[in-house]
């Protein structure tokens, strides 16, 4: 009898070699990727294959995990953990007057001018006594519409995540992207209620990816906005699709990240502040990660007549990748959950506080619940 794919993970990370486990939005199976030896892999121009693990800061390079074995398992729920139970709740203000410190730092530079837009992060440090795996079981459960993973790299790291937000995915020439922006918390039988903040915000990020993009891809087609629910948030949604013209798939990547749904606008200048300003290293928290180059091969009947037994067969070269949010690193009993707000000239400094603090529950629910 073979071993399920939790059981097969378990013993890639005993023995201390790298793997990805991880579950597309809406989708049954788990798909499991086992490189087989501790080498550390990098992308140099995304012509590879295999798993992307990108950081933020594009200036750093993109691990990838080589695909020398895969699996694919439909996911049946695994027995919740029974150790000793932790509070519900933590305390997280006693980090709020430094990140509502810096906010207001960000507005003034947003009022001077020199930004338009900075997208704020913070990390939050927990204690847990459930192991990653079941923290990943938990992920899978409760977020059936999010892309759920766990991530491993003996040289870089252990992380897990349920992010909602589709990066980019290309199928040979065609490709989509969305943006997404704006967040307010669920409330039972209740439809959001948008405010000119976070309209503004979400027309900024999708005026940039029409902007990065109008020269690289014919026709652009930007969809109507829309709520969009994630776990317990909601968020504005458009997308946008197309065909790229003679553009490389790196030039695409280039162009769109970081996005000012994770970093600002003008890109580079609110790059910088994050860099100057933030006080603590995002690493891969709001880069990207996915599907890199892989292949489909379908084969089809032919509907010529007189080759009614004869089939077709193509290959579709495919990338799919997602956005690094609602996630946290594990850092032996303890983790470290990443979240973050956009600002703009309408931000209230309290508000996107109270903001980070309804992201930070998608993660708190797995680790502490």
């Amino acid at each position: 009898m073979s071993l399920g794919f939790l059981d097969q993970i378990k013993e890639q990370y005993r023995k201390g070699l790298p793997f990805v486990a991880y579950r597309k939005p809406n989708e049954g199976d788990v798909k499991v990727i086992f490189q087989n030896d501790t080498e550390i892999h990098y992308v140099t121009d995304y012509t590879e294959c295999g798993f992307v693990f990108a950081p933020f800061d594009g200036d750093r390079p993109a691990v990838l995990i080589r695909k020398d074995k895969a699996i694919a398992e439909a996911f049946g729920a695994v027995p919740k953990h029974s150790g000793n139970p932790l509070p519900k709740t933590i305390d997280q203000d006693a980090d709020k007057d430094i990140y509502l410190k810096l906010i207001e730092r960000a507005i003034s530079s947003i009022d001077s001018g020199n930004i338009r837009k900075v997208v704020l992060s913070r990390s939050i440090e927990v204690q847990t006594s459930k192991t990653s795996f079941v923290m990943f079981n938990e992920l899978l459960t409760q977020y059936p519409k999010a892309f759920c993973y766990i991530w491993f790299h003996p040289r870089v790291g252990l992380w897990l995540g349920a992010t909602p937000e589709i990066f980019l995915e290309t199928e040979n020439n065609k490709f989509r992207t969305m943006s997404l922006a704006g967040t307010q918390l669920h409330r039972i039988g209740k439809e959001p209620i948008w405010q000119e903040k976070e309209l503004e915000e979400q027309q900024m990020v999708t005026q940039f990816i029409r902007s990065s993009l109008e020269d690289k891809a014919t026709p652009l087609k930007v969809s109507e906005t829309s709520s969009f629910k994630a776990g317990n948030l909601w968020h504005l949604k458009t997308s946008v699709t197309g065909n790229l013209n003679n553009s490389r798939l790196e030039e695409i990547i280039e162009a769109l990240h970081p996005t000012p749904a994770v970093c600002g606008l003008p890109k580079k200048a609110a790059k910088e502040f994050i860099l100057d300003n933030e006080n603590y290293d995002r690493q891969f928290y709001t880069g990207f990660l996915g599907e890199l180059n892989f292949k489909e091969d379908i084969s089809r009947p032919s509907t010529r007549r007189n080759q009614e037994n004869m089939a077709y067969r193509t290959i579709k070269n495919k990338t799919s990748l997602f956005v690094n949010l609602r996630c946290m690193q594990v850092l032996g009993n303890k983790v470290k959950i990443y979240v973050g707000g956009g600002l703009t000239s309408r931000s209230v400094p309290e508000k996107e506080w109270q903001e980070t603090k309804d992201k930070s529950n998608t993660m708190l629910n797995i680790v502490l619940k």
